[in-house]
């Protein structure tokens, strides 16, 4: 498209696959056949020192085939997971140990070791091609020439079967001079989200009952670590698992409201909160764990895939003086606001509101800010 810009936006869909029980006892042979070939392929990298394909290749390829049953992609597809999993530990600073795969998993090449359409997923196997029923829903959509499919990821997990496919499209990018509304967004505890729009409306997204079922996970996980069995251990794991689930879903729910709501050419206006978990001396101990522990981070980066798949975009700006500064006369004043109270009330004009509504306030001010810079520099 001449003259706009194009983002590249990867998602992942996770679908449910349905085999049969003869198609278990292959997939399971073949899962488990593969966990061996990458353990294996792992230590020849880790006492090696070694991460050339062409010599992974030379030195372990027929071992693969003969010993595990590995077809020639099978092998391929092995070095490169081995491979691409201690180049992304080094990139992630950590120190050069063995890798030791124990999930059942199978990377899958598209329109090799796997295909998909609307009826059925096919999949390579040690015994051949195998059509496997799959959850449909959510996935009607992508099956044009818009989308692209990746290097997908069988995944064995409670029991179940689950295909990772990353899907690919190409995305038209709003500008800052096509901007025609901006949305403050405030996030919290009590209030997860607060928003202040264009049209002068404050939104409220309670997070109370949130508030309080994380603090019962957090009294769940207390009682199952002071237990200290293996069997609470366990379920302490589970419990984290489920947990992030839900917070993702409540991430995802939001988040997709927000940019239904709004519509293309929005400006949403967020405090950058990466460093959120540095302030925990700042809380009390009794609150941190809800306080410090949401998935801030996770909420800005699905706002900002969804904006951007939405013609719309996301900036974050410096959260100092968000809450203390008054929207009305511009004084700023820690006394301002009153977090117990949830009250903000201006010590120089007694200017009046909750809390988080007056954060959303300077958020959409300086959406404001950076829409009227931009367009200086752009007429200078």
């Amino acid at each position: 498209m001449k003259g706009v810009d194009i983002i590249e936006i990867t998602l992942i869909s996770k679908i449910q696959i349905y085999p049969t029980n003869q198609q278990i006892e292959i997939l399971n042979n073949t899962m488990f056949q593969i966990r061996k070939a990458l353990n294996y392929i792992s230590k020849y990298v880790f006492y090696n020192n070694c991460l050339n394909q062409s010599k992974i290749n030379s030195d372990t390829y027929y071992y693969l085939r003969e010993t595990y049953g590995l077809k020639s992609q099978m092998a391929q597809s092995c070095m490169k997971t081995v491979i691409a999993k201690y180049k992304t530990n080094k990139s992630n600073g950590y120190d050069f140990n063995l890798v030791q795969f124990k999930k059942l998993e199978y990377d899958l090449v598209w329109n090799r070791d796997y295909s998909l359409n609307k009826d059925v997923f096919s999949i390579n196997s040690l015994q051949g091609r195998l059509k496997i029923p799959y959850q449909t829903k959510g996935m009607e959509n992508y099956f044009d020439d818009k989308y692209s499919f990746g290097t997908a990821k069988l995944v064995y997990k409670f029991n179940k079967y689950f295909l990772h496919i990353p899907i690919t499209k190409d995305y038209p990018q709003t500008t800052p001079f096509e901007i025609n509304k901006i949305v403050g967004i405030d996030l919290g505890i009590n209030f997860l989200a607060t928003t202040y729009d264009s049209y002068g409306k404050t939104t409220f997204y309670n997070g109370r009952h949130i508030k309080a079922k994380r603090g019962h996970y957090k009294i769940l996980r207390k009682d199952l670590q002071e237990c200290g069995s293996k069997s609470a251990k366990h379920r302490i794991k589970s419990i984290g698992s489920r947990e992030n689930r839900w917070i993702s879903d409540i991430n995802h729910s939001i988040t997709k409201a927000l940019v239904d709501k709004y519509g293309a050419n929005t400006l949403f206006v967020l405090e950058d909160l990466t460093h959120i978990r540095t302030v925990t001396e700042k809380v009390n101990i009794n609150n941190r764990y809800v306080s410090v522990s949401w998935a801030f981070y996770q909420f800005r980066q699905l706002l900002e895939y969804k904006s951007q798949m939405n013609n719309s975009m996301v900036i974050v700006v410096n959260p100092k003086y968000t809450s203390q500064t008054c929207p009305k006369c511009g004084h700023i004043e820690k006394a301002n606001r009153d977090k117990k109270k949830h009250i903000f009330k201006c010590k120089n004009c007694n200017y009046q509101s909750n809390d988080d509504r007056i954060g959303a306030i300077n958020l959409w001010n300086k959406g404001i800010n950076y829409i009227e810079t931009n367009s200086k520099e752009h007429s200078e």
